[in-house]
């Protein structure tokens, strides 16, 4: 992973995606050489001065105060998920990620209770640590990649099973930064990235340092049984274990994709 000025890197992107108009300020219409706003423009919206932003952007600077943080979460438009991980780029810079732990057993015989409930137990780099029979069954393609993030870029079948190919991929990759974290070393990330760098989309998207979490949404999926699904899901945070998150789905009752969710349990109990 590129844990050299994580924080610079950060800072440098975020602005680029802020326009002067999104800012705030007057928008001459005029070309720029690089999109977004200007170090001196970005310093003075934050209320600092040129010279020490630049110290940021170049790492000569590493432990701004939080109310420097919070000038410049304002500055470049951050959400709250950003602004989080704007704060983790300093407290955490010096400090490695706790590894993945396994999933208790406790959750697994929760989740093989929920025999109607697709379920799965992600890990803080989206590996999938377990889940349930129909989990298993709704992401059989998925499985063998062993990530959700592996199989939506170096899988081309991953832009037919999701229906919204692109904005899964998006939102993926700015939850990737969310749930690992900004921790200076994360083995198991900057394995993950390593791989992934070489596709092209996947890299354009992680140098946005877009970060967003999740908590509950709705996805449209195609799955090769049973076809269309669309299935809300929430998504919980396993309490004792330190990034591992429990996503269970669910269809709108009396809808063809709970019709289609029950055919694949069906599928499954059979298989």
């Amino acid at each position: 992973m590129d844990s050299v000025n994580q924080l610079g890197r950060f800072l440098r992107a975020r602005r680029a995606a802020v326009s002067p108009r999104e800012a705030g300020l007057p928008d001459d219409d005029a070309p720029r050489r690089t999109p977004g706003l200007k170090q001196e423009e970005v310093a003075r919206l934050a209320g600092l001065s040129e010279g020490y932003y630049a110290r940021l952007e170049q790492a000569r600077e590493k432990y701004p105060s939080e109310q420097v943080l919070q000038a410049l979460a304002r500055a470049l438009r951050l959400n709250p998920d950003a602004a989080r991980y704007l704060r983790g780029l300093v407290r955490d810079q010096d400090r490695p990620a706790p590894p993945d732990a396994e999933v208790s057993p406790h959750v697994l015989r929760l989740i093989e209770a929920w025999d109607a409930t697709p379920a799965l137990v992600l890990g803080s780099c989206l590996d999938v640590l377990a889940g349930n029979a129909l989990g298993r069954a709704l992401y059989a393609l998925v499985l063998p990649y062993g990530n959700l993030v592996r199989f939506t870029f170096l899988d081309r079948s991953a832009r037919t099973f999701y229906r919204d190919w692109r904005v899964i991929a998006e939102a993926g990759v700015a939850w990737l930064r969310a749930t690992a974290g900004a921790a200076a070393e994360h083995p198991r990330l900057a394995e993950l990235v390593a791989e992934l760098s070489g596709d092209a989309e996947f890299h354009r998207l992680w140098s946005r340092f877009d970060v967003r979490d999740k908590a509950n949404d709705t996805k449209r999926l195609h799955h090769p049984l049973v076809g269309d699904l669309t299935l809300n899901y929430q998504v919980f945070d396993v309490d004792g274990a330190p990034g591992q998150h429990l996503f269970t789905y669910q269809a709108e009752p009396g809808s063809p994709s709970e019709r289609a969710l029950a055919r694949l349990r069906e599928l499954t109990a059979a298989a």
